[in-house]
C-alpha cells in the first residue's frame, strides 16, 4: 500500500517512518508537516493510505479530509481521544492514539489491507475447449496473507463487530475483514445456509436441529425467527 504521513510533530513523523520500514507491505512515498501542503499532492497521485494526525495549527485533519476529492484510507493518530467518534463518522479505517504502539499500529494496517482486499474467489480462465469447473475452495484475506479455505472444510462462520470468524473442520478459525452478506452471497449455492444475524453455517456439517439451535462439532448455533422458514425450506424439514 502506497501510504502518506501528515503530521506537524517531527518525532511522530520520525516514529511512523520507522514503522513502515518495518512492515513490507507499505510503501512511504510522501511526509508532509501540515495539511494544507498535502492537499494537491493527495488530489494529483495515488495514495492508499494516509496517516493523518487530526489537531494540526490552520488546518485539522478533519479540515483535510473534508477538502480532497480523492479519498483514500485514513488512519488517525493524535494524542487526543475526544475526536474518535468523529474520525470514525469520516470513514476512518482505525484511530491511533498518541504515543502509539508498534503492535497497535500494526493491527490498524492489517485492518487496512483488508479492508482494500477483503475477500477474492479465483477466476476461471475461459477456453473454447475446456467446459467450466465449479470452484470449490475461496481465499480470504488474513494477517499478511491470503489464506485458501475449502468450502467443505467450512463449519460455520461468525459475523462479529467488523470482522467475521470462519471456523474450520480442523478447531481453527479465520479472522477476516468481510460482511456476512457477501459471504452469504457467495456460499448459499454452495450448501451453507444463513440462520441467524450473525451465523452462517455449512449444512453438510450439521448433527442435528433442537428447536430453535443446530448443532455443528459441539457449538450450538442459534436459528433466529426471521431465517427460520427459509432454513427449514432449503433442508426439507
Amino acid at each position: 500500500m502506497k501510504c502518506v504521513i501528515i503530521d506537524d510533530e517531527p518525532l511522530a513523523v520520525e516514529l511512523l517512518e520507522d514503522f513502515v520500514k518495518k512492515v513490507d507491505t507499505l510503501e512511504l512515498i510522501s511526509t508532509f508537516n501540515n495539511a494544507i501542503d498535502a492537499v494537491s499532492f493527495i488530489n494529483q497521485n495515488n495514495v492508499d493510505l494516509i496517516f493523518l494526525d487530526i489537531q494540526m495549527p490552520h488546518f485539522s485533519g478533519i479540515d483535510f479530509l473534508n477538502t480532497i476529492e480523492k479519498k483514500p484510507l485514513v488512519i488517525f493518530t493524535t494524542a487526543y481521544s475526544d475526536y474518535a467518534v468523529e474520525g470514525f463518522n469520516l470513514g476512518a479505517v482505525d484511530y491511533l492514539v498518541k504515543p502509539i504502539p508498534f503492535h497497535r499500529f500494526l493491527k490498524a494496517v492489517v485492518r487496512a489491507q483488508q479492508v482494500l482486499q477483503p475477500v477474492a474467489t479465483p477466476a476461471l480462465t475461459e477456453s473454447t475447449n475446456t467446459p467450466e469447473i465449479e470452484q470449490d475452495f475461496m481465499f480470504v484475506r488474513a494477517e499478511y496473507e491470503n489464506v485458501k479455505l475449502n468450502f467443505a472444510d467450512i463449519l460455520f462462520i461468525e459475523g462479529l463487530k467488523d470482522y467475521v470468524k470462519i471456523y474450520t473442520t480442523d478447531n481453527k478459525f479465520t479472522l477476516t475483514l468481510i460482511s456476512l452478506i457477501k459471504l452469504e452471497n457467495l456460499l448459499s449455492s454452495k450448501g451453507f445456509a444463513r440462520i441467524h444475524r450473525s451465523y452462517i453455517i455449512n449444512i453438510k456439517h450439521v448433527k442435528s436441529i433442537q428447536k430453535n439451535k443446530v448443532l455443528i462439532s459441539d457449538k450450538r448455533i442459534p436459528i433466529s425467527e426471521s431465517y427460520k422458514n427459509t432454513f427449514f425450506e432449503k433442508i426439507n424439514l
